[in-house]
């Protein structure tokens, strides 16, 4: 296996890339190590989990949520984890988020690692640290910022990824592109979600280099205090529509980014939308969505990344090229209400 290493401001993370889940065994003590994965995950792969104590929670965004992580702890109990046991989350980004938060609350803290079985996990959900719940339809809003002990990447999983799990992933690829990588959108524009499906190492490629990407803005800015925040061009509104209209998370960002694209315009006279817009639908993305915007910007409103009366917007000057712009609440309701 080849591990490469990467720092953050308290600890580090070893990647394994293009390895097996066979391998936990040289990276964990499996008689000390519990592994969370989802319905779908353990039904598809249920060989894959013989060796290990597992916990199978119910698959979906709806299951985000502290009831889950009641149950998940007490089945820890059952086993008899301790300090000392490891959490290993099998999974896409739901798996993650909940194995990291619980991992980090049992017993006050114990490590954990990560095996991303699809797309999204893959090149986004898994790396940076961030672990949590959802509140309602409030996304993401309880957790903690603590790195994986390792991720391990395992591509026999995409094996069995549904068609609507590639484009789910493929919406942070194209956000990764839009933000800071140009020759990546030129990339995307120049194949289709069949090309990716169906070569392995082009797919590999894709996969190192997105998580190359998001792994090097999360090292300059671990806390989210400056860099990290482009990572959530799409994201502010993305995620009031997600929960409020239960779409996935790819979709969800789709459009976030296009309305995004649209504020750019006003602000920063972006004029390479159209672009944008005919990427994300060659993968399957949507583009457009009918929705309240009274209901959406009173759950905008209290995104994270607003800043008493204002909120940091990442808006784009080009593709390839990201910046946080301070909009206040009062135009922003007046841009979303424009949309």
């Amino acid at each position: 296996m080849d591990k490469q290493t990467y720092k953050f401001s308290n600890s580090s993370t070893d990647f394994y890339f293009d390895g097996s889940i066979s391998e936990l065994k040289d990276i964990v003590d499996i008689k000390h190590t519990i592994v969370i994965t989802d319905e779908n995950v353990f039904k598809a792969h249920t060989a894959k989990f013989k060796p290990f104590k597992t916990i199978v929670i119910p698959a979906g965004e709806k299951n985000k949520i502290q009831k889950t992580v009641d149950s998940i702890i007490l089945q820890m109990i059952g086993f008899e984890a301790d300090r000392r046991s490891f959490v290993v989350g099998v999974g896409g980004g739901v798996v993650t988020d909940i194995t990291g938060y619980v991992a980090s609350i049992y017993m006050r803290g114990i490590r954990f690692g990560f095996v991303p079985t699809s797309l999204l996990g893959l090149v986004d959900a898994s790396i940076g640290g961030k672990n949590g719940i959802d509140v309602g339809v409030y996304k993401n809003i309880v957790g903690f910022t603590k790195q994986p002990s390792f991720i391990l990447h395992d591509l026999t999983f995409l094996t069995t990824l549904p068609e609507v799990q590639w484009q789910n992933g493929f919406a942070e690829i194209i956000k990764h592109a839009c933000i800071q990588d140009a020759d990546l959108f030129k990339e995307l524009q120049s194949h289709d979600l069949k090309f990716y499906m169906t070569n392995k190492e082009e797919t590999s490629a894709l996969i190192q280099r997105n998580a190359q990407i998001k792994l090097n803005v999360v090292q300059h800015d671990e806390f989210e205090k400056a860099e990290r925040r482009l990572l959530n061009f799409g994201h502010t509104l993305g995620h009031a529509l997600e929960n409020q209209y239960k779409l996935m998370h790819g979709q969800a960002v789709s459009i976030g980014m296009v309305y995004a694209g649209h504020i750019s315009e006003k602000q920063l006279r972006f004029k390479q939308n159209p672009l944008i817009k005919e990427v994300l639908e060659k993968y399957g993305l949507p583009t457009q969505f009918e929705f309240d915007k009274k209901k959406v910007f009173d759950i905008v409103k209290l995104d994270k990344k607003r800043d008493r009366k204002e909120m940091n917007y990442i808006l784009l000057n080009k593709i390839g090229k990201a910046t946080i712009e301070t909009i206040s609440l009062a135009q922003l309701e007046k841009f979303i209400g424009s949309l």
